[in-house]
């Protein structure tokens, strides 16, 4: 009885034959198995000028020369040619077995992998995928299908050079390294000092909780957001306008700022005050800069008062703040108290201090075009014992007397 041969080419040999070369024959077998296991091919795919076309892998019985008899098998190009064409590489039925497939052609087109005939499974290297790719061949007879077993589904990635990372464990990550997107875009980069203790983790958060990022390491650990240049840190709006919320110690309680609604048109700016927290004061806005939806507002500590803050004897010509009173001494000479510019609500206060505005009257002068009563000239006060506020309206009255 005549010898056989398996579907990946070793010889399977007949009670009785091959006297004399069994041990030629079994040692061909061994070398071809461990060729089958661990053996290393390079297929050329193309020749120069040759466009689209199919190289077929092959089955050898017997020997090492079958092109589809080795485990991992790198397609490449004759150089320098770069493959011009989309290429197909087919493999042999009825083997059942797995490959390691590198795709190292040049050039931007795709190389399909399937079984010489038949419509089974197939797989592409598509233009821009260069690497590697696990297979396995289900041995079908007629219609042998090609199915890719992905590479490391949930392993560990500790390569430094270009990883796709598919539910992957980064260990020990390069200082530098950038992580991109599938469009080679820069995801992320990782940096660190050589002594960092310190980490960031991202968690996942259940049904109805929010994911989180906290920071891990050491006991009582800040968190840095970090804007490049001019940019800022931005707090991004949904359904409902853009808050930030400020927890309790215990996360069961919490206090919200939040944006205008989008129906206000709202994009201004409060800086908080330059000077240092002082007790009793509350925040205003002190002045100003830009205008309408897009000012810019800077906030002052303003003394908290329960009424007119009232200031020493004032004997010479002076300009007035808005809140405060002013004993007013004519007795050298009649002086100006100059007002400020006025917002709606502001108000100055005054008292005839010594009783001498009749025979040295005070010139109260408003600040610029405002007008005082609705006149643009200066009002001057020549009654004994004149005490009265000034009130702020609006740029037709300016300036109006609130009590006599």
């Amino acid at each position: 009885m005549a010898s056989t041969f398996t579907n990946l080419g070793v010889e399977l040999m007949a009670t009785g034959e091959n006297a004399g070369t069994w041990g030629t024959k079994t040692n061909a077998n061994l070398n071809l198995a461990e060729q089958l296991l661990g053996g290393f091919k390079i297929q050329t795919l193309n020749t120069a000028g040759s466009g689209a076309n199919t190289t077929a892998l092959t089955i050898a019985d017997g020997a090492l020369t079958g092109s589809a008899q080795n485990r991992v098998i790198i397609l490449g190009a004759v150089s320098p040619e770069a493959i011009t064409g989309n290429k197909i590489v087919t493999f042999p039925l009825l083997t059942e077995t797995f490959y390691f497939i590198k795709n190292s052609t040049s050039g931007a087109y795709t190389v399909q992998l399937k079984a010489v005939s038949g419509s089974g499974a197939t797989v592409t290297f598509s233009t821009t995928d260069k690497g590697y790719k696990l297979l396995y061949l289900d041995g079908v007879a007629t219609n042998t299908g090609v199915i890719e077993i992905p590479l490391a589904t949930a392993g560990t990635v500790t390569e430094t050079g270009t990883q796709t990372l598919t539910n992957k464990t980064l260990t020990s990550p390069k200082i530098g390294t950038s992580i991109l997107d599938t469009n080679g875009n820069e995801l992320a980069l990782l940096t660190a000092t050589s002594s960092a203790v310190n980490e960031f983790t991202i968690a996942n958060g259940a049904s109805g909780n929010a994911p989180r990022l906290s920071a891990t390491g050491e006991t009582n650990v800040d968190l840095d957001l970090l804007a490049k240049g001019t940019g800022h840190v931005t707090i991004m709006g949904a359904t409902n306008p853009g808050s930030l919320q400020l927890n309790c110690e215990q996360n069961s309680h919490g206090i919200k700022l939040t944006s205008p609604a989008h129906s206000a048109n709202q994009s201004y700016e409060l800086k908080f005050p330059t000077g240092n927290v002082t007790a009793d004061r509350f925040l205003k806005v002190a002045s100003v800069s830009g205008s309408g939806t897009t000012g810019i507002g800077q906030l002052s500590f303003a003394e908290v008062s329960g009424g007119t803050s009232w200031q020493a004897v004032k004997t010479s010509t002076f300009t007035a703040v808005a809140g405060e009173g002013y004993f007013i001494n004519t007795t050298g000479g009649a002086f100006e108290m100059d007002l400020p510019a006025g917002s709606i609500g502001d108000e100055v206060s005054f008292i005839d201090y010594a009783g001498t505005f009749d025979s040295n009257a005070l010139t109260i002068d408003q600040n610029g075009t405002e007008k005082i009563a609705g006149s643009t000239d200066p009002l001057t006060v020549s009654t004994e014992r004149a005490a009265n506020t000034l009130v702020y309206v609006d740029g037709t009255q300016g300036w109006l007397l609130k009590n006599n």
